[in-house]
C-alpha cells in the first residue's frame, strides 16, 4: 500500500477536514485571513491529521468527530511551524517563503497564536473533557520542547539521550496525539489507548529522524527547504551527535574540533568538511538504524487493533516515514 493509496482510503474524510479547516480559518482581521490561509494551503502533506482519521477508523469509529480532531490536530501543527520559523529565523519552506519572510515575525507570531485559540475553540465544540486534557497537556509539552532545542542550540555537548527527548516532545508528541484522540472517539479501553498512542510517539520520532538524515542528504529543491538548514543554526541532530561521538571515539580530534566549531559558530561555512565526516563515520547509516527501530515498535503496537484496511494502512504509513525523500 502506497502513499496515494493510504490517502485515497480517507480521501472523503479528508476533504471533510479541508472543508473545516478554511471554515474555521475566517477572521474579521484580513492579515489573520491573508496568513493563516497561506501556511495552511501550502503543500503540507497533512500526515497528523491523516494519523486521527486512520486511527478513529482502525479503531471502529463511526461517527463524524474525528473530523474535527483531525482539523484540530493540523491547526496546532501549523501554529507550531510559524512559531518554528520565526525562531528559526527561517526564510523557506516547503519551497516557499516562509509566512515570517513575507508578513514579519510579529504577524506571524500573532497568527501562530490565533490558529492556536481557534484549536481550543474546536475542542470545546467536540465536547469531550478527555481531548482538551490530551491536548492541553500536548500543547505545553510541545512548548517546552521548542525551549529544550532552544536551549541544545550551539551546544557541542548535546548527547542523543537529550536530543531525543526534545524530538519527543516537539515532533513525536503531536503525532502521538493524533494517534490517541482518535482511540478516544472510539472509546478503546484506556489500556489500548495508551498503546495506539505510543504508535504515534514512535512513528513521530522516525518521521523526524528521516527529517534530520535528510537535511544532509537531500535535494533542496525536492525537500523544500535549504540543505544544512540545521547546521546553519548551529542544531545538533543525531547525525551530528553520532559523528561528534565517532571522531572522538576514534581520536579524530581535528574532526571532532571541527564539529564542534559548526555547532558552536552555526554558519555553512564548513558543510562541505561536516558533510564528509558524516559520511566517514557513516553517521546517516546509524541514524537510519534508529528510525527503522522505532517503526519496529510502532507498529507492534498496532496489533491490540483488529485487522483492517486503516490498521495496514497505518503499518504502511510508518514504512513509509523511512522511504520518504521530502
Amino acid at each position: 500500500m502506497d502513499y496515494k493509496t493510504i490517502q485515497n482510503l480517507v480521501e472523503s474524510d479528508m476533504k471533510a477536514v479541508d472543508a473545516l479547516i478554511q471554515n474555521r480559518l475566517q477572521s474579521d482581521v484580513v492579515l489573520v485571513n491573508q496568513l493563516s490561509h497561506y501556511i495552511i494551503n501550502s503543500g503540507g502533506k497533512r500526515l497528523r491529521p491523516m494519523l486521527a482519521l486512520l486511527m478513529a477508523r482502525a479503531c471502529g469509529y463511526d461517527g463524524k468527530k474525528h473530523v474535527d480532531i483531525a482539523a484540530i490536530v493540523e491547526f496546532i501543527h501549523t501554529a507550531t511551524l510559524l512559531h518554528d520559523d520565526v525562531v528559526d529565523e527561517s526564510d523557506m519552506r516547503r519551497g516557499k517563503d516562509t509566512a515570517n519572510n513575507v508578513w514579519g515575525n510579529q504577524a506571524a507570531v500573532l497568527v501562530g497564536d490565533f490558529l492556536y485559540s481557534r484549536a481550543f475553540e474546536m475542542m470545546v465544540d467536540v465536547n469531550e473533557m478527555r481531548v482538551m486534557n490530551i491536548m492541553a497537556s500536548t500543547t505545553n509539552i510541545i512548548a517546552e520542547g521548542e525551549v529544550l532545542q532552544l536551549l541544545n542550540i550551539n551546544d557541542a555537548n548535546t548527547s542523543e539521550e537529550r536530543y531525543l527527548e526534545v524530538i519527543y516532545s516537539k515532533t513525536a508528541k503531536l503525532f502521538e496525539a493524533a494517534c490517541q484522540l482518535g482511540a478516544v472517539l472510539s472509546g478503546l479501553s484506556r489500556e489500548d489507548e495508551l498503546v495506539v498512542a505510543k504508535f504515534g510517539t514512535h512513528l513521530g520520532t522516525a518521521f523526524q529522524l528521516v527529517d534530520d538524515i535528510l537535511d544532509y542528504s537531500a535535494d533542496s529543491d525536492e525537500m523544500g527547504k535549504n540543505v544544512g538548514d540545521d547546521l546553519a543554526e548551529g542544531k545538533p541532530t543525531l547525525p551530528l551527535i553520532y559523528a561528534l561521538s565517532e571522531s572522538e571515539k576514534s581520536g579524530h580530534t581535528e574532526d571532532a574540533d571541527m564539529i564542534k566549531k559548526a555547532i558552536e559558530e552555526g554558519g555553512l561555512d564548513l558543510i562541505e568538511e561536516i558533510t564528509d565526516i558524516i559520511k566517514k563515520t557513516k553517521s546517516l547509516e546509524y541514524t537510519i538504524e534508529v528510525a527503522k527501530k522505532e517503526t519496529i515498535l510502532a507498529t507492534d503496537c498496532l496489533k491490540v487493533l483488529p485487522d483492517s484496511e486503516f490498521k495496514s494502512a497505518l503499518s504502511n504509513l510508518a514504512n513509509y516515514s523511512l522511504s520518504r525523500t521530502t
